[in-house]
């Protein structure tokens, strides 16, 4: 079996920054360990070090088993990678090697009939069977089955890019369970899945005797399958580690209770430090007066001395100090009226009314038309007016499906037209402000966060140096200030796009999975903003946590059907049930 001891890493950025700052810990063996922690604390940097991708500055890595890695991209492939890239990517190196050899030598072979390429390839289809590569097809096919519905020969060659997030997702984790590694890595495993996904992906987790760590932010899934979590806690000279030795259902209560030891053992320290110096300081005085003080004096001295050289104990793990504070202001009572509306080739017609300050959970299975139905009220709906319409850059291209929708001269952007019948109406006083699920805004690649709030749009005046940094550390995002918005982790980009919320005035959030990729500290944030904001709310989430804090939901079903329901349904059968 594999397990993985992790001792006194200590790891600096390129510009000095300790990162990590000793951390110490063990996942045994098979153990379904969590690795949680702040956005930006150095989770995946973490995870490059335990694979051998990066060497840590001092400290070891220790482990058995042979590996398998789930990488972050994973359900945001957009290049030129095919079905077959992405299962290569869970092989091992000597069999990924084996694979490139002979793709290449393929591709050498076509269109040439030299007999040394010719040779090459034949060599290379004699190297990929020596590598188990026909018995790991074997495996890819029962894989690709399971994951997209055909046989292997038939997905291999199609673009990586055609598959949703969640199905690049369940591709890739179906591989890695059926392969033959003992060890597995998996980073945010959970994000882009569809709740029967999670609930899959949980099952698969208590079943498999393989040792995985995992990094999640989903309470509900740290709730089901986690048996052990490790939190990186961001500290002056980088992140050290705190092992949790049970489920997340004990771990609130546990570090609460953990935290205020490290409070009080703190107290007492400064309080006996206090008294020491107050006692070094009065035998001075007096030996300056007396000699037999003397030796009182340098008693107390060395007393002192030892003190500080043994130090103080733990300090309390550093906080984020994270304050989303959305906004809002009154609009008309009917925030969205929708009429025999109908996403094309995605739903059947619907008709809804949302209401001022309803907040309205979006739910339903990958592929079924959530984001497409709150990118087209991003736009303004099927017919905006211009106090409808988002800013330029992200402004959308004449909605499809309805002659003259969308008619603004505003350019095409980074919220693509959505086609559809029927009408979607925004009320007076909306102004819709969306949050991106791939944090894709093309408006923002390239420029600095600093850049960015300094020059504003037309919802939301620039700010000073000043006024920008002071907005920048609510979010914790205050070190992150002269950094490109590409170059953000996945969290810091979701902070930052709600930071941007609240700049723009926004009335009607549309949230596409804001908590995808959002620490625990951050998604308890929002949903604190989210409850004091003065506006309407549509959020598509499949967070099952996150959900709890809406009072009615619009859900998708499977066969095309739209239907409200006051509580979460999650259950595909219950959602044919309900129609």
């Amino acid at each position: 079996m594999a397990h993985i001891d992790v001792t006194d890493l200590q790891y600096f950025l390129s510009d000095g920054t300790q990162l990590l700052g000793g951390a110490t810990f063990k996942v045994a063996s098979g153990s379904k360990t969590a690795l949680i922690g702040p956005n930006g604390t150095g989770k995946t940097t973490l995870f490059r070090i335990i694979s051998g991708e990066l060497a840590p500055d001092e400290g070891t890595v220790n482990r058995s088993g042979s590996m398998g890695i789930m990488r972050q991209f994973v359900g945001q492939v957009r290049d030129g990678s095919t079905v077959r890239d992405l299962l290569v990517s869970t092989a091992t190196p000597e069999l990924a090697r084996a694979a490139r050899e002979l793709d290449a030598a393929e591709a050498a072979m076509l269109g040439s009939e030299d007999e040394k390429i010719q040779m090459a390839y034949a060599q290379a289809i004699v190297d990929w069977g020596d590598a188990g590569g026909y018995e790991l097809e074997t495996v890819w096919d029962e894989v690709c089955m399971a994951a997209l519905g055909v046989p292997f020969d038939q997905a291999a060659h199609r673009a990586a890019s055609t598959l949703s997030g969640g199905e690049q997702k369940r591709l890739v984790l179906e591989a890695l369970f059926a392969g033959p590694e003992e060890l597995l890595l998996l980073d945010e495993p959970d994000n882009y899945l569809d709740v029967p996904g999670k609930r899959w992906l949980e099952a698969k987790l208590a079943a498999s005797p393989k040792t995985v760590l995992f990094i999640s932010h989903d309470r509900e899934l740290l709730n089901n399958a986690a048996t052990r979590i490790v939190t990186l806690e961001p500290g002056h000279s980088g992140a050290t580690a705190w092992v949790h030795g049970g489920s997340f259902a004990s771990y609130v209560e546990a570090r609460v209770e953990r935290n205020a030891r490290f409070e009080e053992l703190r107290k007492r320290w400064d309080e006996e430090h206090a008294k020491l110096k107050e006692l070094v300081t009065m035998y001075r005085t007096k030996a300056a007066f007396r000699s037999d003080m003397a030796n009182r004096y340098n008693a107390a001295q060395t007393r002192l001395a030892k003190f500080l050289e043994a130090g103080p104990p733990q300090a309390v793990p550093l906080e984020q100090n994270v304050q989303m504070r959305l906004k809002g202001g009154r609009t008309a009572k009917r925030a969205v009226v929708v009429e025999n509306l109908e996403l094309t080739g995605l739903m059947k017609p619907f008709s809804t009314e949302i209401w001022f300050g309803d907040r309205v959970g979006v739910l339903g299975s990958n592929g079924s038309g959530k984001s497409h139905f709150l990118r087209l009220l991003a736009a303004g709906g099927s017919d905006p007016d211009r106090e409808h319409l988002p800013v330029s850059a992200l402004a959308a291209a004449p909605a499809a499906g309805k002659p003259g929708a969308g008619s603004s001269p505003q350019p095409p952007g980074a919220i693509a037209p959505v086609e559809h019948a029927g009408t979607a109406r925004l009320g007076a006083r909306i102004r819709p402000g969306f949050f991106a699920q791939t944090h894709h805004r093309v408006d923002l690649q390239g420029r600095t966060l600093l850049d960015i709030l300094h020059r504003g749009d037309e919802h939301r005046s620039g700010l000073g140096r000043e006024a920008a940094s002071g907005a920048l550390d609510g979010y914790g995002l205050a070190g992150q200030a002269e950094q490109r918005y590409e170059s953000l982790s996945g969290g810091q980009q979701a902070r930052f796009q709600i930071l941007l919320l609240q700049l723009s005035g926004a009335t009607l959030l549309l949230l596409d999975e804001p908590t995808d990729n959002l620490d625990l500290h951050s998604g308890e944030a929002l949903e604190r903003a989210i409850a004091a904001f003065e506006g309407t709310v549509l959020a598509v989430t499949h967070d099952r946590w996150f959900a709890k804090s809406f009072d009615r939901f619009l859900v998708f079903g499977s066969g095309g059907a739209v239907y409200e329901s006051t509580e979460p349904v999650w259950d595909e059968s219950r959602v044919e049930r309900k129609r």
